[in-house]
């Protein structure tokens, strides 16, 4: 070999595996391996706002589910995961509730899906059962399993909807339904998906999961819309936002006294003071009420049931800055 082949080799060598290679003038570039789905997804502006319609929807839920439950469960929304579907799908057991749905003005469908487990549970609940479910079962749904898991996610979904009118207005349609995941058709295996997935515990039972997963294309489309409804949830235009604020504001608690005289002594008289000295003092009409420092009003001081009170006679004039 000679030293310029033997040159060349070490080089090749010691260059970086999958660094970029230079294409000298004239020189046409060599096709390069590619593994799709391993790519990095690009980061959603929107998902803080997904995050708030899951932590909204995650309070419905409990709503929902607490008529066939019997009882409140405790429901918690993770925050949103994004991945690629055929990732999401193997996660799943083969024998599960796939429930597909438009979700207007989203492109493409919408995937709610629950363990047959858990539908199990509410069916026995429901019905005035212990909860209580056999580990052991069919791998299909019975009818009355059909008949409440339609009229359990028809509801969730209009509750989904109701998430999401804070940012614009969505109207679910039913598809179809299926338990075989390999019939699972929301978008190509490789594509991207966001998932939120919400925890259910029931007062009896094991915790149950519900994933509710959205197309990345979809949310594409409106990333726009739902980014700047974060920025405006800053602001106080948020029905929700307002009486949350209101209630907690409502909590707070404030120190409010009276001062009934403020008498003016010398010094030499103060110190000579001693059990028993009589300080003159003259009661006005009316006495102010103060709370944090600031007067809020003026009373008159009396009695009611046997105890000292104030009654308010005028509101202080209150400045508007």
């Amino acid at each position: 070999m000679s030293k310029s082949s033997a040159r060349t080799a070490q080089s090749e060598a010691q260059e970086p595996k999958g660094a970029a290679e230079t294409i000298m003038p004239g020189q046409k570039a060599q096709p390069q391996p590619f593994t799709f789905g391993t790519e990095n997804y690009r980061p959603m502006s929107a998902l803080p706002a997904l995050d708030r319609i899951g932590e909204r929807m995650a309070r419905r839920m409990r709503d929902v589910i607490e008529p066939f439950a019997r009882a409140k469960p405790r429901v918690a929304a993770a925050p949103v995961a994004i991945q690629r579907f055929e990732t999401w799908r193997t996660e799943k057991p083969e024998f599960t509730s796939l429930n597909l749905y438009r979700f207007r003005p989203l492109k493409g469908g919408v995937l709610v899906t629950l363990q047959p487990e858990f539908i199990s549970l509410l069916v026995n609940s429901f019905y005035g059962g212990t909860g209580t479910v056999v580990s052991m079962r069919a791998e299909e749904f019975t009818a009355t399993e059909e008949r409440l898991l339609g009229r359990l996610v028809d509801t969730l979904m209009t509750s989904l909807a109701e998430a999401w009118s804070e940012v614009m207005p969505a109207t679910p349609q039913f598809v179809a339904r299926e338990t075989n995941t390999a019939y699972a058709t929301l978008v190509h295996r490789d594509e991207p998906v966001a998932v939120t997935r919400f925890t259910v515990v029931p007062p009896q039972g094991a915790p149950s999961v519900i994933d509710i997963v959205y197309p990345v294309s979809s949310i594409r489309g409106v990333e726009t819309a739902l980014s700047s409804r974060v920025q405006d949830e800053a602001g106080i235009s948020g029905g929700e936002w307002r009486d949350r604020m209101a209630a907690a504001l409502g909590e707070v608690k404030l120190d409010a006294r009276s001062v009934l005289a403020r008498p003016t002594m010398q010094i030499h008289d103060l110190l000579k003071l001693a059990p028993g000295d009589l300080i003159p003092i003259a009661l006005p009409t009316m006495v102010p009420l103060l709370v944090a420092g600031q007067v809020i009003a003026h009373g008159t001081i009396g009695d009611n049931d046997g105890r000292a009170a104030l009654k308010i006679e005028k509101m202080a004039h209150r400045s508007s800055k």
